[in-house]
Protein backbone atom coordinates (compact mmCIF):
# COMPACT_ATOMS: atom_id res chain seq x y z
CA UNK A 1 0.00 0.00 0.00
CA UNK A 2 1.29 3.43 -0.78
CA UNK A 3 1.39 5.78 1.38
CA UNK A 4 0.62 9.38 0.76
CA UNK A 5 2.45 12.26 1.28
CA UNK A 6 1.35 15.93 2.16
CA UNK A 7 2.98 18.22 0.07
CA UNK A 8 5.49 20.53 1.63
CA UNK A 9 4.39 24.50 1.55
CA UNK A 10 7.01 26.80 -0.21
CA UNK A 11 7.27 30.46 2.10
CA UNK A 12 4.68 32.74 2.56
CA UNK A 13 4.31 35.05 -0.32
CA UNK A 14 4.20 38.81 0.95
CA UNK A 15 0.94 40.71 0.11
CA UNK A 16 2.17 43.92 -1.61
CA UNK A 17 1.37 46.96 0.47
CA UNK A 18 -1.92 49.20 -1.11
CA UNK A 19 0.08 52.57 -0.37
CA UNK A 20 3.51 53.41 -1.28
CA UNK A 21 4.70 56.76 0.37
CA UNK A 22 7.98 57.89 -1.19
CA UNK A 23 10.14 60.48 1.08
CA UNK A 24 12.66 62.40 -1.06
CA UNK A 25 15.47 62.90 2.08
CA UNK A 26 18.13 65.32 1.27
CA UNK A 27 20.02 67.20 4.06
CA UNK A 28 16.95 67.00 6.54
CA UNK A 29 18.95 64.87 9.80
CA UNK A 30 17.32 67.13 11.92
CA UNK A 31 13.82 66.19 11.68
CA UNK A 32 13.93 63.40 9.06
CA UNK A 33 13.10 60.92 11.60
CA UNK A 34 10.17 63.07 13.07
CA UNK A 35 8.57 63.11 9.56
CA UNK A 36 9.25 59.75 9.28
CA UNK A 37 7.78 58.90 13.16
CA UNK A 38 4.58 61.70 11.84
CA UNK A 39 3.81 59.44 8.61
CA UNK A 40 3.96 55.66 10.17
CA UNK A 41 1.93 56.85 13.09
CA UNK A 42 -0.58 57.76 10.29
CA UNK A 43 -1.02 55.03 8.86
CA UNK A 44 -0.61 53.11 11.23
CA UNK A 45 -3.61 54.12 12.54
CA UNK A 46 -6.03 54.16 9.44
CA UNK A 47 -6.11 50.24 8.59
CA UNK A 48 -4.07 50.73 5.00
CA UNK A 49 -1.28 48.47 4.61
CA UNK A 50 1.56 50.36 3.67
CA UNK A 51 5.44 51.35 2.81
CA UNK A 52 7.36 53.96 3.70
CA UNK A 53 10.39 54.47 0.95
CA UNK A 54 13.00 56.75 2.14
CA UNK A 55 14.88 57.84 -0.42
CA UNK A 56 18.23 59.76 0.48
CA UNK A 57 19.36 62.07 -2.39
CA UNK A 58 22.50 61.27 -1.34
CA UNK A 59 23.04 63.77 1.72
CA UNK A 60 26.07 65.64 3.00
CA UNK A 61 24.81 65.39 6.48
CA UNK A 62 23.21 62.18 8.82
CA UNK A 63 20.22 61.80 7.10
CA UNK A 64 21.16 58.40 6.09
CA UNK A 65 22.92 57.08 8.88
CA UNK A 66 20.03 58.28 11.15
CA UNK A 67 17.47 56.58 8.55
CA UNK A 68 19.57 53.33 8.72
CA UNK A 69 19.72 54.11 12.81
CA UNK A 70 15.84 54.24 13.43
CA UNK A 71 14.85 51.82 10.93
CA UNK A 72 14.41 48.85 13.18
CA UNK A 73 11.51 51.02 15.17
CA UNK A 74 9.55 50.99 11.54
CA UNK A 75 8.69 48.02 10.08
CA UNK A 76 7.68 49.48 7.01
CA UNK A 77 10.19 51.68 6.50
CA UNK A 78 12.39 50.81 3.30
CA UNK A 79 15.77 53.09 2.58
CA UNK A 80 17.17 53.36 -0.78
CA UNK A 81 20.13 55.10 -1.29
CA UNK A 82 21.35 57.34 -4.20
CA UNK A 83 25.14 57.58 -4.78
CA UNK A 84 25.00 60.75 -6.48
CA UNK A 85 22.86 63.31 -6.04
CA UNK A 86 19.84 62.89 -8.77
CA UNK A 87 17.12 65.63 -7.99
CA UNK A 88 13.99 65.66 -6.62
CA UNK A 89 12.36 64.84 -9.86
CA UNK A 90 14.72 61.87 -9.97
CA UNK A 91 13.86 60.58 -6.55
CA UNK A 92 10.10 60.58 -6.96
CA UNK A 93 10.46 58.98 -10.29
CA UNK A 94 12.57 56.00 -9.47
CA UNK A 95 11.02 55.68 -6.14
CA UNK A 96 7.27 55.28 -7.78
CA UNK A 97 9.10 53.15 -10.48
CA UNK A 98 9.78 50.98 -7.25
CA UNK A 99 6.65 51.25 -5.52
CA UNK A 100 4.81 47.88 -4.71
CA UNK A 101 1.27 50.07 -3.64
CA UNK A 102 -1.11 50.85 -6.31
CA UNK A 103 -1.24 54.00 -4.53
CA UNK A 104 1.33 56.06 -4.44
CA UNK A 105 1.92 59.06 -2.10
CA UNK A 106 4.41 61.76 -2.84
CA UNK A 107 5.47 64.62 -0.13
CA UNK A 108 8.04 65.86 1.62
CA UNK A 109 10.34 65.22 4.75
CA UNK A 110 10.99 69.35 5.33
CA UNK A 111 8.00 69.30 8.18
CA UNK A 112 5.70 71.67 5.99
CA UNK A 113 3.25 69.26 4.84
CA UNK A 114 0.39 67.84 7.00
CA UNK A 115 1.68 64.05 6.33
CA UNK A 116 -0.60 62.91 8.86
CA UNK A 117 -3.81 63.40 6.36
CA UNK A 118 -2.07 61.15 3.56
CA UNK A 119 -4.91 58.70 4.99
CA UNK A 120 -7.52 61.16 3.78
CA UNK A 121 -5.95 61.39 0.45
CA UNK A 122 -5.88 57.98 -0.09
CA UNK A 123 -9.65 56.96 1.00
CA UNK A 124 -10.35 59.80 -1.37
CA UNK A 125 -9.06 57.40 -4.63
CA UNK A 126 -10.10 54.32 -2.64
CA UNK A 127 -13.84 55.46 -2.41
CA UNK A 128 -13.76 56.95 -5.74
CA UNK A 129 -12.62 55.24 -9.01
CA UNK A 130 -13.24 57.70 -10.91
CA UNK A 131 -10.16 60.46 -9.53
CA UNK A 132 -7.61 59.44 -10.27
CA UNK A 133 -4.99 61.86 -8.71
CA UNK A 134 -5.79 63.99 -5.02
CA UNK A 135 -3.46 67.03 -4.83
CA UNK A 136 -3.12 68.54 -1.59
CA UNK A 137 -4.15 72.01 -2.75
CA UNK A 138 -2.04 74.30 -0.02
CA UNK A 139 -4.30 76.93 1.58
CA UNK A 140 -0.92 79.54 2.20
CA UNK A 141 2.65 80.45 1.29
CA UNK A 142 5.13 79.73 3.81
CA UNK A 143 8.32 79.33 1.41
CA UNK A 144 11.38 81.35 1.29
CA UNK A 145 11.27 84.59 -1.22
CA UNK A 146 8.02 84.78 -0.39
CA UNK A 147 7.65 88.74 -1.60
CA UNK A 148 8.52 87.27 -5.05
CA UNK A 149 7.05 84.05 -5.23
CA UNK A 150 3.53 84.75 -4.61
CA UNK A 151 3.27 86.60 -7.72
CA UNK A 152 5.34 84.15 -10.10
CA UNK A 153 3.47 80.86 -8.75
CA UNK A 154 0.16 82.82 -9.43
CA UNK A 155 1.52 83.71 -13.29
CA UNK A 156 2.43 80.65 -14.03
CA UNK A 157 -0.78 78.75 -12.60
CA UNK A 158 -2.61 81.44 -14.93
CA UNK A 159 -0.57 80.68 -17.58
CA UNK A 160 -1.07 76.71 -17.02
CA UNK A 161 -4.66 77.34 -16.38
CA UNK A 162 -5.48 79.29 -19.82
CA UNK A 163 -3.17 76.68 -21.61
CA UNK A 164 -4.94 73.32 -19.91
CA UNK A 165 -8.17 74.66 -20.22
CA UNK A 166 -9.15 73.76 -16.34
CA UNK A 167 -8.98 75.80 -12.95
CA UNK A 168 -5.65 74.38 -10.57
CA UNK A 169 -5.75 75.30 -7.21
CA UNK A 170 -2.42 74.86 -6.79
CA UNK A 171 0.05 73.21 -9.81
CA UNK A 172 2.97 72.44 -7.63
CA UNK A 173 1.68 71.29 -4.58
CA UNK A 174 4.50 68.70 -3.11
CA UNK A 175 1.76 66.32 -1.37
CA UNK A 176 -0.17 64.23 -3.50
CA UNK A 177 -1.79 60.62 -3.95
CA UNK A 178 -2.22 58.98 -7.15
CA UNK A 179 -2.88 55.35 -9.10
CA UNK A 180 0.14 54.01 -10.03
CA UNK A 181 -0.91 52.24 -12.88
CA UNK A 182 -2.08 55.62 -14.71
CA UNK A 183 0.57 57.27 -13.60
CA UNK A 184 3.00 54.89 -15.37
CA UNK A 185 3.46 56.20 -18.71
CA UNK A 186 3.90 59.84 -17.94
CA UNK A 187 7.07 58.88 -15.26
CA UNK A 188 9.57 59.08 -18.35
CA UNK A 189 8.13 62.85 -18.61
CA UNK A 190 9.55 64.54 -15.03
CA UNK A 191 12.33 66.15 -15.10
CA UNK A 192 15.20 65.92 -12.83
CA UNK A 193 14.32 69.13 -10.29
CA UNK A 194 11.43 70.75 -8.51
CA UNK A 195 8.86 70.96 -11.25
CA UNK A 196 8.47 67.43 -11.34
CA UNK A 197 5.15 67.90 -9.55
CA UNK A 198 4.17 70.32 -11.95
CA UNK A 199 4.96 67.64 -14.78
CA UNK A 200 2.44 64.92 -13.01
CA UNK A 201 -0.17 67.53 -12.52
CA UNK A 202 -0.23 68.62 -16.40
CA UNK A 203 0.37 65.10 -17.57
CA UNK A 204 -2.90 64.11 -15.88
CA UNK A 205 -5.05 66.86 -16.55
CA UNK A 206 -3.96 67.24 -20.01
CA UNK A 207 -5.09 63.41 -20.57
CA UNK A 208 -8.12 63.98 -19.48
CA UNK A 209 -7.63 62.01 -15.89
CA UNK A 210 -9.72 63.28 -12.84
CA UNK A 211 -8.08 65.49 -9.98
CA UNK A 212 -9.40 66.38 -7.02
CA UNK A 213 -8.06 69.12 -4.91
CA UNK A 214 -8.20 68.23 -0.97
CA UNK A 215 -7.46 71.93 0.81
CA UNK A 216 -4.38 71.94 3.48
CA UNK A 217 -2.35 73.87 5.51
CA UNK A 218 1.47 74.40 4.81
CA UNK A 219 3.89 75.06 7.37
CA UNK A 220 6.66 76.86 7.12
CA UNK A 221 10.00 74.34 6.53
CA UNK A 222 12.18 72.86 8.55
CA UNK A 223 15.99 73.54 7.89
CA UNK A 224 17.44 74.89 5.08
CA UNK A 225 15.40 75.37 1.53
CA UNK A 226 16.65 74.56 -1.58
CA UNK A 227 14.81 76.07 -4.09
CA UNK A 228 16.26 78.77 -5.78
CA UNK A 229 13.57 81.55 -6.98
CA UNK A 230 15.25 82.71 -9.96
CA UNK A 231 16.54 79.05 -11.52
CA UNK A 232 13.77 77.26 -10.59
CA UNK A 233 10.79 79.75 -11.11
CA UNK A 234 12.55 79.76 -15.23
CA UNK A 235 12.34 75.77 -15.11
CA UNK A 236 8.86 76.33 -13.50
CA UNK A 237 7.86 78.43 -16.69
CA UNK A 238 9.51 76.20 -19.73
CA UNK A 239 7.97 72.42 -18.09
CA UNK A 240 4.53 73.87 -18.23
CA UNK A 241 4.80 75.59 -21.88
CA UNK A 242 6.67 71.96 -22.76
CA UNK A 243 4.25 69.75 -20.88
CA UNK A 244 1.60 71.52 -23.12
CA UNK A 245 3.58 71.01 -26.62
CA UNK A 246 4.04 67.78 -25.28
CA UNK A 247 0.07 67.03 -25.61
CA UNK A 248 -1.14 69.74 -27.08
CA UNK A 249 1.16 71.99 -29.23
CA UNK A 250 -1.58 74.19 -30.63
CA UNK A 251 -2.88 75.18 -27.31
CA UNK A 252 0.87 77.06 -27.65
CA UNK A 253 1.38 77.49 -31.14
CA UNK A 254 -2.24 78.47 -32.81
CA UNK A 255 -2.55 81.30 -31.21
CA UNK A 256 0.32 83.45 -32.28
CA UNK A 257 0.22 82.22 -35.47
CA UNK A 258 -3.61 82.97 -35.88
CA UNK A 259 -2.59 87.00 -34.46
CA UNK A 260 0.31 87.31 -36.88
CA UNK A 261 -1.70 86.08 -40.53
CA UNK A 262 -4.45 88.83 -38.93
CA UNK A 263 -2.01 91.58 -38.25
CA UNK A 264 -0.22 91.09 -41.87
CA UNK A 265 -3.52 90.48 -43.73
CA UNK A 266 -4.45 94.39 -41.87
CA UNK A 267 -1.79 95.51 -42.54
CA UNK A 268 -1.41 94.16 -46.06
CA UNK A 269 -4.74 95.66 -46.83
CA UNK A 270 -3.75 99.26 -45.48
CA UNK A 271 -0.87 99.11 -47.66
CA UNK A 272 -2.73 98.45 -50.44
CA UNK A 273 -5.24 101.70 -49.55
CA UNK A 274 -1.95 103.72 -49.30
CA UNK A 275 0.51 102.32 -52.18
CA UNK A 276 -1.45 100.13 -54.71
CA UNK A 277 0.12 97.02 -55.49
CA UNK A 278 2.97 97.50 -53.18
CA UNK A 279 3.66 95.37 -50.15
CA UNK A 280 6.78 96.46 -47.81
CA UNK A 281 8.78 93.63 -46.62
CA UNK A 282 7.64 94.01 -43.20
CA UNK A 283 3.88 93.42 -44.27
CA UNK A 284 5.69 90.44 -46.22
CA UNK A 285 7.33 89.08 -43.11
CA UNK A 286 4.75 89.05 -40.64
CA UNK A 287 1.85 87.14 -42.85
CA UNK A 288 4.45 84.44 -43.72
CA UNK A 289 5.59 84.45 -40.31
CA UNK A 290 2.30 83.62 -38.72
CA UNK A 291 1.94 81.08 -41.46
CA UNK A 292 5.20 79.27 -40.96
CA UNK A 293 4.56 79.16 -36.99
CA UNK A 294 1.12 77.36 -38.19
CA UNK A 295 2.57 75.09 -40.40
CA UNK A 296 4.68 73.44 -36.85
CA UNK A 297 1.73 74.34 -34.60
CA UNK A 298 -0.64 71.42 -37.11
CA UNK A 299 2.82 69.51 -38.07
CA UNK A 300 3.19 68.88 -34.06
CA UNK A 301 -0.36 68.37 -33.60
CA UNK A 302 0.15 65.34 -36.51
CA UNK A 303 2.76 64.08 -34.51
CA UNK A 304 0.99 64.19 -30.70
CA UNK A 305 -1.76 62.45 -32.66
CA UNK A 306 0.24 59.59 -34.16
CA UNK A 307 2.42 58.73 -31.30
CA UNK A 308 0.00 56.15 -30.49
CA UNK A 309 0.08 56.30 -25.99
Amino acid sequence: MSTLETPKSGPAVEEPPYVTIVLPCYNEQDHVIDEVERITTAMDSSGYTYELVAVDDCSTDETLARLKQAAPRFPHLRIRAFHRNGGSGTVRRIGTQEARGEIVVWTDADMSYPNERIPELVQLLDKDPSIDQVVGARTSEEGSHKLLRVPAKWMIRKIAEMLAGQKIPDLNSGLRAFRKSVARPYLRLLPPGFSCVTTITLSFLMNQHDVHYMPIGYAKRAGKSKFSFVSDAYRYILQVLRMIMYFNPLKVLMPPALWLVGIGIAKGLWDMVEHPFYFPANTVMIFLSGLLIGSVALLADLIVRSRGE
